[in-house]
Order: structure tokens, then sequence, then C-alpha cells
């Protein structure tokens, strides 16, 4: 997730051995960093346009670095954070390899999850943590615990059915604080936006506000969404009861 800070050994030695690298990374300097371990680095940022459908541009990815497994090249794939997380390229590049009998597999990274765990100081195991990409929230019936720590990945673009824009507007993220106040988050309840640092000289952005201005906050591609519980959790008493039996009759 940050550059040089969160490549495994075994990462970095697939980088250098490799014929072909391509990289779908953060910014330039990463890209650079990456060329400097092995010069023939190709960047998969140039597939993605605005208007242009993401599935398309991952098509075009995916088919790019199979052209050169087929030419057999031995080749790398990089990705930030974790590359299989919010990430369909690589799984369906590994897939495809596969299938036509080539050899290929994933190496785990640090993802911004990760991150965020360790910046907020959030331990899921606390009171539970549930993960969802917004718009999922949105376009299915999903059962929201609110007594459990909520995690909105990619609230910058909620809502988009065309799976073409870099971010939506103000009244899509209304749609969301609706839906969100039925399952019980009120409007003055504290939210985090979230962007994990990727640069050693940058810092995360960890923005408190309260869940009513999210519908005016700047968002990016790489915000995510932190929502505390909003409720205690409620003791299971008849089943603490039984648990009790259960102790004293082994004793």
């Amino acid at each position: 997730m940050m550059l040089g800070a969160h490549v495994s050994p075994r990462s970095r030695s697939e980088i250098e051995h490799a014929d072909i690298v391509f990289g779908l990374v953060s910014d330039a300097i990463v890209e650079l960093w990456l060329q400097g371990m092995r010069p023939d680095m190709r960047s998969l940022q140039p597939y993605y346009a605005e208007g242009k459908r993401r599935n398309q541009s991952y098509r075009e990815m995916i088919e790019a670095m199979l052209t050169e497994v087929r030419a057999g090249h031995r080749v790398c794939g990089v990705f930030y954070g974790h590359p299989g997380v919010f990430a369909q390229v690589p799984h369906h590049t590994i897939a495809q390899a596969r299938a036509e009998g080539f050899d290929a597999g994933m190496h785990a990274g640090i993802s911004a999850e990760d991150c965020l765990y360790a910046d907020l100081g959030i331990d899921p195991g606390t009171y539970g943590c549930q993960h969802y990409e917004a718009s999922q929230l949105l376009f299915y019936r999903r059962r929201l615990d609110p007594t459990a720590y909520l995690v909105l990945w990619q609230i910058g673009v909620v809502g988009d059915r065309s799976v073409s824009r870099f971010g939506t507007g103000a009244a899509y993220r209304q749609l969301l604080l609706e839906l969100l106040a039925e399952e019980g988050y009120p409007p003055g309840h504290e939210v985090i936006v979230y962007e994990a640092a990727t640069l050693p000289i940058s810092a995360p952005r960890m923005e408190r506000l309260p869940l009513s201005a999210l519908v005016d906050a700047k968002l990016s591609p790489q915000s995510t969404l932190v929502v505390p519980p909003a409720r205690p959790m409620v003791r299971n008493e008849a089943m603490l009861a039984r648990i009790a039996e259960i102790d004293a009759a082994s004793h």
C-alpha cells in the first residue's frame, strides 16, 4: 500500500525476476520506483478514461497481460494494496491464465483495510466489522448491524450504475444517508472519511464528521467511509444461561 514499506521480500523477488511488469498503482512516483527494479514496467493506468466503462478497461488490462504470457514471457502484475481486494483484474487474469494451462498465482499484500485498522486504532474483534462496497447497499437489500463497525468502500462513486464515472454527487449520497437512517444510524452520528497514505512522506486522511455532512464532503475514488457502532451490543441472556448450565455440568 505504501511505497517501499509494504512490499514483501517474496513480492519484490517476483518483480525483480519478471521479464515484464504491469502496474496499476497509486501514483507516478510508485511507477518510477517499480521501473527502478524492473525497467520494462508498463502502466495499466492509461486503460482508464472518463466515460469509459471500467469493465472494458479491465478486459483490456487482462488481455494486455495475457498477450505477454502467451508470448512466453514471465509476467508480474503489481497492484496497490492487496491484489485480491476490490481488484477484478488480478483474479480474472489468474483464472484465465490457469484455464489456458499457464502457472499463475497471487501473493498477499497489505491493503487499505490493514492500514485502516492501524491508523484508526480499530480492532475488528471488539465489536465486529462489516465491509461492503458502498453501492451494494443501494442496489441490493443488505442487513446491517448498527452494533458493529461498518466500513463502506468506494464511497466516492456510490450509486454509479454506469461503471464509468470517477465520482458521483450529493443526490446519490443522500440516498445512502436515508438508507443508513433506516438501519439505525442517525444524521448526527460521527463517521470517518479515510484514505490510506501511499507515500512515506504523506499522512493518511482521517476526517471525522457527522454522517449528514457526508453529502457535501470532498471524496475521491480512494475514499472509504468508516461508521463506528451506533448502538451498544445487547447481551443474549438466554444463550448465556444455557452456557452457564453447560459450564456447571462439566465441573
